[in-house]
């Protein structure tokens, strides 16, 4: 018979014959409860939050992309095109060429990134999502679309043939400039659409035709910056990689969704540990009330104690009583915990009770992940807690009757 085990679960069902005792333990289960109720709901949140952030960026970023390894262009052979359109793994794949560039229309002007892409780009990205007002670009035009912070700062309209818009890219090559003329090359454009993704990408891009690109850019037809790719269903992203690696050479370095968004990966998960430890800080404060509760209840039961010494029970065999005792009401306490923050955050996402803004809900997203963290670490804290209090107890202590 486990002597340690049944004492400790006549003890967890039994309440004590001192209320404040009783009070304290209940102080403490609640305690650990509300820790990991918190706990989770606050994982949940960022979650949600880091869900939210990467949809507005992921939703125009292809599965895989491979960008130039060195300059700021490759030569895409016609080799290299026959051995993609072999591949079984991609759907559809679009040639890009990227360059900053000068945007200025009526007196303004604006530092910006041209992206010049095929007529297969729509195939690779759901652009279509994103567009607020107008039409996507033909191939082979002079048109370009803009996002909401160029048309903003320059005051772009839509098929606005009135007010010109030129595009400026400095040429390359050594010597005095004399003249705009020969430091620029540019061309003239019609904006016929505005999108919309996030403050930063709508700042920052106009996409156009990638022979105006091109042309712009004195780049040779097969002269490209990127490929995007969009993989079929059910492929292996690391094996596709691999496989478009093969055929491209060194050339270039494939990137998937994660990749390409690093440092935003990077600040969200920074920002989710901060919130994580930091919880755990106050959820540490909040369970070692489980030490003050074994502690007082060893010290009501030391004539019980010393009886069970008495009769040939060692002192680590009664440690591991109050061991036990703790680590149990920990568990509990955690498992309770977490039931009500699932309760809380399926309320959230069903009924959408917490907005930030009178029509957006505050996103919460239940990951399993997020239930094995809490409930390790809230069960880790309370096994700490129970194992101090329970070494508190010496052979003097169970030998003391007053």
């Amino acid at each position: 018979m486990n002597v340690p085990l049944y004492i400790a679960k006549r003890y967890l069902r039994s309440k004590s014959s001192n209320n404040a005792i009783n009070f304290i333990t209940i102080i403490a289960v609640i305690g650990v409860i509300l820790g990991s109720a918190s706990l989770f709901i606050v994982l949940s949140g960022f979650s949600g939050l880091k869900d939210f952030t990467l949809q507005f960026s992921s939703i125009i970023d292809p599965d895989l992309k491979a960008e130039t390894a060195k300059g700021k262009s490759f030569i895409l052979t016609n080799d290299d095109v026959s051995k993609l359109n072999k591949l079984s793994d991609i759907a559809q794949y679009a040639k890009i060429v990227e360059e900053r560039v000068i945007i200025s229309s009526q007196d303004k002007n604006t530092i910006a990134t041209i992206k010049g892409v095929d007529e297969h780009f729509e195939q690779v990205v759901s652009f279509d999502t994103v567009i607020e007002h107008g039409n996507w670009i033909e191939p082979k035009s002079q048109q370009i679309m803009v996002g909401w912070g160029i048309a903003n700062s320059l005051s772009l309209g839509i098929l606005d043939y009135v007010n010109p818009i030129n595009v400026y890219v400095p040429k390359p090559g050594k010597g005095q400039i004399t003249s705009t003329k020969n430091a620029f090359n540019s061309i003239n454009v019609i904006n016929v659409g505005v999108f919309f993704i996030n403050e930063k990408l709508n700042d920052t891009y106009v996409y156009a035709p990638i022979d105006l690109a091109q042309n712009l850019l004195n780049y040779e037809p097969n002269q490209i910056s990127a490929i995007e790719f969009k993989l079929k269903e059910g492929i292996d992203e690391a094996l596709a990689k691999e496989h478009i690696q093969a055929i491209l050479g060194n050339k270039v370095v494939i990137k998937n969704r994660a990749q390409l968004n690093d440092a935003l990966y990077k600040m969200l998960n920074t920002e989710n540990l901060f919130v994580y430890l930091l919880l755990t800080l106050v959820s540490t404060l909040l369970i070692f009330n489980i030490l003050g509760s074994l502690i007082m209840m060893v010290l009501e039961k030391k004539l019980s104690l010393n009886t069970l010494f008495n009769l040939g029970l060692p002192i680590n065999k009664i440690r591991k009583i109050f061991f036990i005792h703790g680590s149990v009401m920990t568990l509990l306490g955690a498992s309770s915990g977490l039931i009500l923050g699932l309760l809380i955050v399926f309320i959230q996402k069903t009924f959408s009770l917490v907005m930030i803004t009178p029509s957006l809900a505050y996103p919460v997203n239940i990951k399993i992940e997020n239930l094995f963290i809490v409930f390790i670490t809230i069960s880790i804290l309370g096994i700490i807690a129970s194992k101090i209090a329970s070494v508190r107890i010496t052979k003097s202590l169970v030998e003391e009757t007053h």
